[in-house]
């Protein structure tokens, strides 16, 4: 059987049935078993990176040491935090060559053989940066790290991006961004974290989370990924997800912990996200969901995203993740075909779900029914109940256009903040 790698690898193009769409034909069980994992899996790499400096005296040192200075994109400042916070632990820097390399190749890392989704480079197109200088990054004018250049190349995009979103085609989202926004310089080098951007949205640091996460007391959390507004349909698959044979109810919660970066070119801003989510928690006010910020930037790379977000929760603490059916997929921009198959995110993180010290938890395919309301679509389909939907493009519309939109399908709170930042 092909591996779901060499699929994508070969560009292979899938049909998705979302959230609301037709019946799924099967649904994947992780082989873990569900009382025997352990809760709280350590930090990637066996602890928790913490790259701040504290004393003032040795930040103001380095900030007078740098040879140059460089404003952060935003795209570059929320993978500096990453960095700086431990979210990307064990990584201390951006990465260099060879690292880029073995990531690119392989999704390990040279050394560790650790897994890893996709690889994290700083881009430039200044000819200036060289090995050995150190350079001051700051953001929106204020000081961010410093970066020590170990290691300086001119990557090749077309093999980047035809090994990590499984296409070169510019019709992917995330081979844009690779091409056209990234300079054609990559450095690589260590970090030393000076203070934290400031951000719209409060980004709690993994170390401050898993103090806050009941994981700490051997309690499941379910992480949920998303960046898109939560509607109705994402709200009773989360708390479903509670309901899984991977997951011991018993004191469990679930993290609702969207990515505010930037993402592809249609989805709503980071802060209107956040303001979403802010009204949502406070109308549910239910102790079973927490509520956090990652300001992470979306590749939209499907299957190795998917890897790098089930990573990224682990080092904040999450032990059981929800993998939703084609995650952080894309389509064409031409032809509007996906990208990659809607269980190729689900099949390749039970694959290394034992090495990511993760229980991965698939997502339900949902759909509403006037008469039962929200159940599965293979349960609609055995009582003949047809399913309403609204597509996202019809939402689109009506939230701009201030029509009425079924309380079947969106939190009227959520709506009130889309229309008043449309």
């Amino acid at each position: 059987m092909t591996s779901v790698l060499s699929r994508v690898a070969l560009g292979r193009v899938g049909q998705l049935a979302g959230v609301l769409g037709r019946s799924s034909q099967r649904m994947i069980v992780p082989a873990i078993g569900a009382r025997g994992f352990a809760h709280s899996a350590p930090p990637r790499g066996g602890k928790l990176v913490d790259l701040m400096v504290k004393d003032e005296t040795i930040k103001q040192k380095l900030v007078d040491s740098a040879d140059a200075k460089v404003e952060l994109t935003e795209r570059q400042s929320c993978d500096t935090e990453l960095i700086i916070n431990g979210a990307f632990s064990p990584l201390t820097g951006f990465m260099n060559e060879d690292v880029y390399d073995s990531v690119v190749d392989k999704m390990r890392l040279p050394e560790s053989n650790l897994l890893f989704g996709l690889p994290v480079v700083f881009d430039t197109n200044r000819d200036d940066l060289n090995l050995g200088m150190k350079v001051l990054l700051t953001y929106q004018g204020d000081d961010i790290a410093v970066l020590d250049i170990e290691s300086r190349w001119t990557p090749d995009k077309p093999l980047e991006t035809l090994k990590c979103y499984g296409t070169s085609s510019l019709e992917h989202p995330g081979v844009r961004m690779v091409a056209m926004e990234r300079g054609h310089t990559y450095l690589g080098g260590k970090l030393h974290g000076l203070n934290l951007p400031k951000r719209v949205f409060p980004c709690k640091t993994p170390a401050e989370l898993r103090e806050e996460l009941p994981s700490k007391d051997g309690k499941d959390v379910v992480a949920f990924q998303c960046r898109n507004p939560i509607h109705k349909a994402h709200h009773q698959l989360v708390a479903r997800s509670l309901d899984h044979p991977a997951v011991n109810e018993e004191g469990a919660v679930c993290l609702i912990h969207p990515t505010c970066g930037p993402t592809q070119e249609d989805d709503i801003d980071g802060t209107v996200r956040y303001r979403t989510y802010e009204v949502l928690k406070e109308e549910l006010n239910d102790p079973k969901f927490m509520f956090a910020y990652m300001p992470y930037s979306m590749h939209m790379a499907g299957p190795r995203e998917a890897i790098q977000h089930a990573a990224l929760r682990v080092n904040y603490g999450a032990n059981c993740f929800i993998v939703g059916r084609d995650m952080a997929g894309s389509k064409s921009s031409v032809t509007g075909e996906d990208f990659y198959g809607p269980y190729d995110a689900q099949e390749i993180l039970q694959e290394h779900a034992a090495e990511l010290g993760v229980k991965p938890v698939p997502s339900l395919n949902l759909v509403y029914t006037a008469e039962e309301g929200y159940i599965t679509a293979d349960k609609a389909e055995e009582l003949g109940l047809k399913p309403l939907k609204l597509s996202g493009t019809e939402f689109r519309k009506r939230l701009r256009a201030g029509e009425d939109i079924p309380e079947w399908f969106a939190f009227p709170s959520v709506v009130k903040v889309l229309r008043e930042n449309n």
